[in-house]
């Protein structure tokens, strides 16, 4: 996704973030973030992946949606052994591979941001509107939405195939950076990124978690509170691991719209970018391997025997936490009513046969 720069306007992206040569003991600490990622989280990916198609057979859209986050999440982390061969040495897997690479690691980061998205406005809708929640998943709507979700990650990544490039630095082939033709090629690229996969998303988040705050804690099934605390601390994590990326993004724009007039300004902005780019770009990558870790978190309190895992139970109830339960829950609430109302009318009656004698 989108910042350095070169001969012409270029940028890099959150791996570009963590050039080595820009820090001191840079290489060796990108590495050890990079390798720590990859052995946390592509295992942890891995067994999410394995758990729901081996085990839970009926599956909520809460559910398919995190089976989908993983995927994603499990295509970007399987791609950082090469990364990280490629900052400890040179970039050796040629041009294409490059344009390649980055290419679908964008469309999954894009597809990462669309599905915590989906999901927060999933749960919105099967707690605030129970039925409508209920006619979506008769509809068997979820599939086509998550190929135009997929369609439109992979369609909004395409401005990486023309400008990534691997360039040398320190005599060191890196495919570390993008080469742009003007800076108007590269602020439309940066307000795509930043608009589209941060800004709209989060504010979609906001909305759907700021209606939701107040009626989590008066929820009456326990699988759709947990299930929405989950989604919500997803959320969270999505929010610590983006921001200090997509600030970089706004410095960006910011220093391509001031650096004729206010040169000084403008190479001041740049500095402070640099300094945490470092961070922004760990942080990105951390993101992906994190996820499991959080269902293990939620896990805990299922894990009954070696036989069920905690994970397996977790899913399992959060399946049970299908668009239809808003219409159960509505239904229960339904039916105190209507049993209050038959003891009331009883109780009417048991007066009225008292003052007959």
């Amino acid at each position: 996704m989108c910042r350095g720069r070169m001969n012409n306007s270029h940028a890099q992206s959150p791996l570009e973030e963590m050039d080595p040569e820009e820090f001191d003991g840079g290489r060796v600490v990108a590495c050890v973030i990079l390798g720590l990622s990859f052995v946390v989280g592509a295992p942890g990916n891995l067994l999410v992946i394995w758990t729901i198609l081996k085990h839970v057979k009926q599956r909520s859209h809460t559910v398919v949606l995190i089976l989908h986050l993983a995927a994603a999440d499990l295509v970007v982390l399987i791609t950082l052994p090469l990364w990280i061969y490629s900052l400890a040495r040179s970039w050796v897997f040629g041009q294409t591979c490059c344009k390649a690479m980055v290419f679908v690691i964008n469309a999954c980061i894009y597809s990462s941001v669309f599905l915590i998205t989906l999901m927060s406005v999933e749960r919105f809708v099967a707690v605030r509107y129970p039925f409508v929640s209920a006619v979506w998943k008769r509809k068997k709507a979820l599939n086509k939405v998550l190929l135009a979700l997929w369609s439109a990650a992979f369609l909004f990544s395409i401005p990486v195939i023309p400008t990534q490039i691997v360039g040398e630095d320190g005599g060191k082939a890196h495919c570390l950076y993008r080469k742009y033709t003007s800076d108007t090629q590269e602020l439309v690229c940066l307000l795509l990124e930043t608009v589209v996969g941060y800004v709209l998303p989060f504010t979609i988040l906001v909305v759907c978690y700021g209606c939701l705050c107040s009626r989590i804690t008066q929820m009456t099934f326990r699988s759709k509170r947990k299930s929405t605390v989950l989604i919500a601390s997803i959320v969270v994590v999505f929010a610590i691991c983006w921001t200090p990326h997509q600030i970089g993004n706004i410095i960006s724009i910011v220093i391509l719209a001031i650096k004729h007039s206010y040169k000084d300004t403008a190479e001041s902005l740049e500095t402070v970018q640099q300094a945490m780019a470092f961070i922004a770009g760990a942080l990105v990558f951390i993101c992906s391997s994190i996820n499991p870790v959080l269902y293990m978190f939620a896990a805990r309190s299922f894990r009954e025997s070696l036989r069920d895992t905690g994970i397996l139970k977790l899913f399992r109830h959060i399946s049970s936490t299908s668009p239809g339960e808003g219409t159960r829950e509505v239904s229960f609430v339904s039916r105190r009513q209507s049993n209050q109302t038959n003891s009331s009318q009883c109780v009417t009656e048991s007066k009225d046969q008292i003052n007959m004698f």
